[in-house]
């Protein structure tokens, strides 16, 4: 008779390779860490191949566990899945949920209202993956993801939880020094703040209330991967940077900063919750989903964004 897979060897697996730490997967799992490190060298004997390079300081997945890896996330999503189906027969909302969000805006307002959810609901927990590279849902057994841009069309299933405006902004003694710019032409000749993830990092786009638009190729001492590595910089005053509002909103109430080119926009975008698609959901990923819903209903930054400028006759060609 043919060996059953060894389901708790993968399951450890996939949490080792998701943390490349043995202790952070022990401790994340409950169980030892000399238990997780058997369980993985059972897989390894039984798959025939390491799994993992192991030094005194570092854990690097080998060839063969980049392999194993997407397999082992996907066979623990499933095994959770079909748990889960059996615990909603009754109606409440347990098990795990995990939820993939950008780094800054996770730790800044995702992280603090969890607390909230959590003493709700205490036979729920929540895997929040916080990275602002967009994460595969599917392929990462993510049960949700928050995504603020303004989304193309894909097979995930989308729910709109608000509007979120970003400006151009700088601090008024940097302002003041360089001037204020007035049309994105004026930006050729400031020090732009760069952000890696825009849809379009070395092009800034803007429209008016005409439906004018313009771009200009940003240049400056700056560029990073994660909207917090740029608040130093621009709070010293060392250039221009676009920001969304939940970035920004208490520098903007004290006066720190200040919204530079009001009369031109970015392309509006949104805070999204994306699911895999599939129906009917998990109690649990149901019961996250309406609490989100009510968390970002209302928060000070949540404006709708500007309506989507219409060209008029009188629209100018756009300057670049």
């Amino acid at each position: 008779m043919a060996r059953l897979p060894d389901f708790e060897a993968w399951a450890v697996f996939a949490s080792v390779a998701e943390s490349l730490s043995f202790s952070r997967a022990a401790d994340d799992l409950g169980l030892s860490k000399a238990t997780v490190s058997k369980a993985v060298a059972r897989l390894e004997e039984r798959l025939g191949a390491r799994l993992f390079h192991r030094t005194s300081r570092r854990l690097a997945l080998t060839e063969a566990g980049r392999a194993a890896r997407e397999d082992a996330a996907a066979l623990l999503a499933a095994g959770e899945a079909a748990e889960a189906r059996a615990l909603d027969a009754n109606g409440t909302p347990r098990g795990r949920v995990r939820l993939a969000a950008p780094m800054s805006f996770g730790v800044a307002h995702v992280a603090p209202v969890l607390p909230e959810f959590l003493a709700a609901h205490p036979q729920v927990s929540v895997d929040l993956h916080l990275s602002d590279a967009q994460v595969d849902l599917v392929g990462g057994g993510f049960d949700l993801g928050l995504r603020i841009a303004a989304l193309a069309d894909s097979s995930l299933r989308v729910r709109r939880l608000c509007g979120v405006r970003r400006s151009l902004v700088a601090t008024p003694a940097y302002l003041d020094r360089h001037g204020r710019p007035e049309h994105p032409d004026d930006l050729k000749r400031h020090a732009c703040l760069g952000y890696a993830y825009l849809p379009t990092p070395d092009r800034w786009h803007f429209s008016d209330a005409s439906g004018t638009t313009a771009s200009v190729a940003p240049e400056g001492p700056l560029r990073a991967n994660n909207a917090d590595a740029l608040a130093p910089a621009l709070r010293a005053g060392l250039g221009l940077a676009v920001q969304p509002d939940f970035t920004i909103w208490d520098d903007l109430g004290a006066g720190r900063l200040e919204r530079v080119m009001p009369d031109w926009q970015p392309p509006p975008i949104a805070l999204n919750l994306v699911m895999p698609p599939g129906l009917p959901r998990p109690a649990r990923v149901s019961a996250l989903i309406s609490f989100l819903e009510g968390a970002f209903a209302a928060v000070p930054w949540a404006q709708p964004p500007l309506p989507s400028p219409r060209p008029s006759p009188a629209a100018a060609q756009a300057r670049t």
